[in-house]
C-alpha cells in the first residue's frame, strides 16, 4: 500500500480536486456553418474533453509515440549542431565576431522556432480537428492558413525591416542595422515550411519534419562556418559574419522546404472549394496556440535576446567603451554553446519519455503515468547535476581549450548554473506540455524573460558581465520554481523528492569534485593547445564515468529506471537495488 501511495496510484490523488483545471487551453470551435468536422478529433482541444473522445489503436498510438521520438532524436542533434558550430566561429571571428553573431542569433532563433514548433502545433491541431486526410482540401483549409500565415509573418518582417535602426540602437550598436534588417527576411520563408510540417503531423507523419530540421540545421551550420573561414583568411568585415547568419537561415529554410516538398507527393488533398471558412477560428488558432507552443521551445533564446539588448548598454555604462563593451559581451557568450550542451544532456532523456505523458494516459493508467513523470524528473536531475559541477571544476581547462584563453572564466562559472536550471525547467515545461498546459508554462516563460531584462539593467552596470550571469541564474531559478509548483499542483501524487537517492547524489557529486581537484593538482601546467585537449578528454571521461559509477553503487536508480537505459544490463550489474520506502 506504502508503494501505491508512493507512485501516486490511487485514483482519488490522480484527480485534481477541480476539474476545470483539467485543460486550461480553450481552443475555438469552428462556425456551425463550417466544412464538417470530425468531433472526436476535435475534442482533443475542446475545454470539456474527458480522455474519452480521442480513440486510438495500438498501431496508431505506437506511430504517434514512434515519431515523437523521432522529432526528439533530431531535436537533440540540430542542437548539438547548433552548439557546436559556435565553438569554431568564435575561434576564427574572436570574441567580437562572436558578439556580432550572437545579436542577431536570438531573432533569427525565434524565427526558426515558429517553424519547427509553434506554427506547426497549430497547424497539425486543427488538421487533426479537420477530420481526416480525405477532408483536408486546398481551398478549405491550406490556402486560407497560408495566407494567415503569410500576413502574420509579414507583419513581422515589416516591423523589424522599417524598424531595423531602433533595434541597433536598443543593441547599443547602430552598426547591427544592416543585420537587423537583412535578418527580418527569415520570418518571410517561415510560412512555407510551418505549413507543410503541421499538415504532416496533423496526419501523424513526423519523418518528414525530422529530416527537414536536420537538413536545415546542416546548411545553416556550412554557411555559417564558410563564411566565418573567409572573414579570417581575408580579414574582412566582421559584421559580415551577422549578415551570413541571416543568409545562412534563409537557406537553411530553403532546404528544409526543398526536403518537406519531396516528400509532399505521396500526399494529394482534394481541390475544395472557398465556401465557409472559419477565419476566425484559424486565426486564433495559429496565432494563439501557435505562439504559445512557439514560446515553450524558447527559454535559452529569449534569456540570449535580452542579453543582446541590454548587456552592451550596462556594459557601457559600467564605463567601459564600446569596443570593451563588445568584446566583453562575446565573452560572455562563450557560455552560450556549453550552457546548450549540458541541457541538452540534462534534458533529453527525460524528453525521450514526454511521449508517454499525456492527459488520456493519466486518465486510464494513472499509476504508470507518475512512474513515467517521476523517471524524467529524477534521471534529468542526476545529469543535470553531475554536468553543471563537471563544467564548473573543468571551465578553466575547457575555456583555455575551446576559445584560446581563460577570459572569463570566473563569471562563466557562475552562468555554468544555468544547466541544472534549464534542464529541470525543460522537463518541467514539457511535462506540462504533454498534459496540455501550454498558455501557463508559455506565461511562465515570459516572466523569466522580464526578470532577465530588469535584472539585466540593474546589476550589468555594478558588476559587469558577472551580473548577466547571475541575472540569467536568477530568472531561469523563478522559471524553475514556478514550474515545478505547477507540476506538483497538477499532479498533487507525485513525490520526487522522496524517489530522489540524496546520499548518493551528495557522494557521487563531492567524490567526482575530489577527484577532478586531486587531477588538477597533480598535473603541470600544460602549454599546447593540443596537449589541454587530451587532458581535458581525460578528466570529462573519467570524472563523468566516476559520477555515474559512485551513483549506481550507492543505488540512486531503482532497476527499472535503468532497464530503460541503453546497455540496461551493464548499468543493472553494477547496481545494487534500492527499496522504495
Amino acid at each position: 500500500m506504502k508503494k501505491r501511495s508512493q507512485t501516486g496510484a490511487a485514483d482519488k490523488s490522480a484527480e485534481p480536486a477541480d476539474k476545470s483545471r483539467m485543460l486550461p487551453i480553450k481552443m475555438p470551435r469552428p462556425p456551425k456553418k463550417s466544412p464538417p468536422y470530425d468531433k472526436m478529433n476535435y475534442a482533443i482541444m475542446d475545454k470539456k474533453f474527458t480522455g474519452k473522445a480521442l480513440v486510438m489503436n495500438g498501431s496508431d498510438t505506437n506511430k504517434l509515440v514512434k515519431g515523437a521520438l523521432l522529432l526528439t532524436l533530431a531535436g537533440v542533434i540540430s542542437k548539438l549542431l547548433s552548439a557546436g558550430y559556435r565553438i569554431p566561429l568564435q575561434n576564427l571571428t574572436g570574441d567580437v565576431g562572436f558578439y556580432i553573431y550572437q545579436q542577431v542569433y536570438p531573432i533569427l532563433g525565434i524565427a526558426l522556432v515558429l517553424s519547427l514548433y509553434g506554427f506547426p502545433s497549430a497547424v497539425s491541431a486543427m488538421a487533426a480537428a479537420y477530420g481526416t486526410r480525405g477532408s483536408d482540401t486546398v481551398k478549405q483549409f491550406y490556402i486560407p492558413v497560408f495566407l494567415l500565415l503569410f500576413s502574420g509573418c509579414l507583419a513581422v518582417f515589416v516591423l523589424l525591416f522599417f524598424n531595423a535602426d531602433l533595434l541597433a540602437n536598443l543593441a547599443g550598436d547602430k552598426r547591427l542595422e544592416q543585420v537587423y534588417r537583412i535578418a527580418s527576411f527569415a520570418f518571410l520563408l517561415v510560412p512555407f515550411s510551418a505549413l507543410l510540417r503541421g499538415i504532416f503531423q496533423g496526419n501523424q507523419q513526423m519523418k518528414p519534419t525530422a529530416h527537414s530540421q536536420v537538413g536545415e540545421q546542416f546548411v545553416r551550420v556550412f554557411v555559417i562556418i564558410a563564411a566565418a573561414v573567409y572573414i579570417y583568411i581575408q580579414e574582412g568585415n566582421m559584421y559580415v559574419i551577422g549578415q551570413a547568419a541571416a543568409v545562412a537561415a534563409m537557406l537553411g529554410s530553403v532546404t528544409a522546404v526543398v526536403i518537406l516538398l519531396l516528400f509532399i507527393k505521396k500526399y494529394k488533398p482534394a481541390p475544395g472549394h472557398f465556401v465557409d471558412i472559419p477565419w476566425r477560428y484559424y486565426t486564433k488558432t495559429l496565432f494563439i496556440l501557435g505562439t504559445a507552443a512557439a514560446l515553450n521551445h524558447m527559454v535559452l533564446i529569449l534569456i540570449q535576446l535580452a542579453d543582446a539588448f541590454t548587456l552592451v548598454p550596462g556594459l557601457m555604462d559600467s564605463g567601459l567603451s564600446q569596443l570593451e563593451a563588445m568584446k566583453a559581451k562575446g565573452v560572455f557568450d562563450r557560455g552560450q554553446p556549453l550552457i546548450q550542451l549540458g541541457t541538452v544532456l540534462g534534458s533529453s532523456f527525460a524528453l525521450a519519455l514526454i511521449p508517454a505523458i499525456s492527459r488520456e494516459k493519466l486518465t486510464a493508467a494513472p499509476g504508470a503515468f507518475y512512474t513515467y513523470v517521476q523517471h524524467a524528473i529524477t534521471v534529468s536531475f542526476y545529469l543535470a547535476v553531475g554536468a553543471t559541477l563537471g563544467l564548473i571544476a573543468v571551465f578553466p581547462e575547457t575555456n583555455s581549450l575551446l576559445f584560446q584563453n581563460d577570459k572569463g572564466t570566473d563569471s562563466l562559472r557562475v552562468l555554468s548554473l544555468s544547466v541544472i536550471l534549464s534542464s529541470i525547467a525543460i522537463t518541467a515545461a514539457s511535462i506540462l506540455q504533454g498534459l496540455g498546459y501550454i498558455k501557463r508554462t508559455a506565461g511562465f516563460i515570459l516572466i523569466a524573460f522580464i526578470i532577465k531584462c530588469s535584472a539585466n539593467t540593474l546589476l550589468v552596470p555594478l558588476f559587469g558581465i558577472t551580473g548577466g550571469a547571475v541575472a540569467t541564474v536568477l530568472s531561469l531559478s523563478v522559471l524553475t520554481l514556478l514550474l515545478l509548483g505547477t507540476v506538483k499542483r497538477m499532479l498533487p501524487g507525485l513525490h520526487v523528492e522522496k524517489q530522489i537517492n540524496w546520499t548518493a547524489l551528495i557522494v557521487a557529486a563531492f567524490g567526482m569534485l575530489a577527484y577532478l581537484s586531486v587531477i588538477d593538482f597533480l598535473t603541470p601546467d600544460i602549454a599546447s593547445r593540443g596537449g589541454l585537449l587530451l587532458y581535458v578528454l581525460f578528466i570529462v571521461i573519467t570524472g563523468a564515468l566516476l559520477y555515474i559509477f559512485l551513483l549506481l553503487r550507492f543505488r540512486a536508480f531503482t532497476e527499472k529506471e535503468l532497464s530503460m537505459l541503453p546497455f540496461a544490463g551493464f548499468w543493472i550489474r553494477l547496481h545494487k537495488e534500492r527499496e522504495i520506502k
